[in-house]
């Protein structure tokens, strides 16, 4: 079966840029450089490339970045990339992922709270959703409008999953208050 694919993006192969080149660039300190990387990585990923040796680098340099535009890509990579192995089990580095979920979900800034949630309404793994529950409720609560449509958003769309109901027993009632 075809994964659904929310981004569409026209990418000339004349010249692309070789995994280790995108490596350096995340490596480095140079915040337009990782964000060039980032969207030269997710424009191979979209056209078909695998580039599983890039998780590890991005884990470790790409997720501490405070950077909004690179916050933004990251989610934007993590959306794309495969999760799940050949039979259908989350793959063990996702769970390295879920703690920076978490820790986006309860940022200071909006912005980082909302792109997250919507990142969480176009996740189809229950695994990686179920550890982050408490922190989408939170946010059902939050002073500002943006993040709590959010949070409604991605309670619904975790509600609608096959294992949602299970996931949050009383979404409805929640979504109400």
């Amino acid at each position: 079966m075809e994964k659904s694919c929310t981004l569409l993006i026209h990418f000339d192969k004349g010249t692309p840029a070789t995994a280790n080149e995108i490596k350096e660039a995340l490596e480095g300190n140079d915040v337009p450089a990782k964000i060039d990387a980032m969207k030269k990585a997710v424009m191979l990923l979209l056209n078909g490339e695998t580039l599983p040796q890039l998780f590890i680098t991005i884990v470790r340099y790409v997720l501490p970045s405070e950077d909004h535009t690179v916050q933004k890509l990251l989610l934007l990579y993590l959306e794309i990339i495969e999760k799940t192995d050949l039979k259908g089990r989350i793959l063990p580095e996702m769970i390295l992922i879920c703690q920076n979920l978490r820790n986006n979900l309860q940022h200071p800034n909006e912005y980082i709270r909302g792109v997250t949630l919507r990142f969480l309404c176009r996740l189809n793994e229950a695994e990686i959703i179920e550890p982050l529950i408490p922190s989408v409720l939170q946010n059902l609560e939050h002073r500002h409008p943006f993040i709590r449509r959010n949070a409604i958003l991605a309670v619904m769309s975790i509600y609608k999953l096959p294992q949602g109901e299970q996931l949050l027993v009383d979404a409805p009632e929640m979504i109400e208050k």
